[in-house]
C-alpha cells in the first residue's frame, strides 16, 4: 500500500464511519516507531506507521485510521479530542475504533559487545578498570604518580 492508496482509504473509512469527508492529507511516516499513527493539529494531517499494516494486516490500519479520525473530527468541531475527554471516549465506541493499537514485535536487537580496558600501575601494582581506554603517556596513578601500563583488554 502506497500514500495514495491510505489517502483513498481513510477518505472511505472517515465517510462510512463519520459520514464526514477528510478533506486532508494522509501518509505514512517511516520515522514512527512505537505509534500507530498521529493526527497532527496544526496541519490537520494524518501520519500512519506501515509496520502495523505489515505485521498486523489490514484490519489492524483500519482500527487506526478511526482512532486517529475521531481525533482529527473531534478537533475541527471544537469538541474534546484528547484521549482523557468524555467526547473522544464516546465517539471511539461508537465507531468501534481501538483506544489503544498493539505491540510491534521488534526484531531481536544484536548484542553489542563492549570492551572493558584493564591498566595496572608499574610501581604499586594497583588495577584500574576502564570503560573507556586512556592515554597512558598522559595519565599517571593516583596513588603513587607511577607509570601506568596497558594489561589487557576484556569483552564482556
Amino acid at each position: 500500500m502506497n500514500d495514495q492508496e491510505l489517502q483513498i482509504l481513510v477518505e472511505e473509512i472517515s465517510v462510512s464511519s463519520f459520514n464526514k469527508s477528510f478533506k486532508h492529507k494522509a501518509v505514512f511516516n517511516p520515522r514512527l516507531r512505537s505509534t500507530g499513527g498521529r493526527y497532527l493539529l496544526k496541519t490537520h494531517n494524518i501520519e500512519m506507521n506501515k509496520k502495523y499494516l505489515d505485521q498486523f494486516g489490514e484490519g489492524e490500519l483500519q482500527g487506526i485510521i478511526k482512532h486517529e479520525l475521531c481525533h482529527y473530527h473531534l478537533h475541527l468541531e471544537g469538541k474534546g479530542y484528547q484521549h482523557r475527554d468524555l467526547d473522544f471516549k464516546q465517539l471511539l465506541k461508537r465507531v468501534g475504533a481501538p483506544r489503544y493499537c498493539s505491540h510491534l514485535i521488534e526484531p531481536s536487537k544484536k548484542s553489542t559487545f563492549r570492551k572493558m580496558y584493564l591498566y595496572e600501575c608499574s610501581k604499586c601494582h594497583l588495577q584500574y578498570k576502564r570503560k573507556r581506554a586512556m592515554d597512558t603517556s598522559r595519565y599517571v596513578c593516583g596513588k603513587c604518580r607511577g607509570k601506568l601500563l596497558k594489561k589487557e583488554e576484556i569483552s564482556y
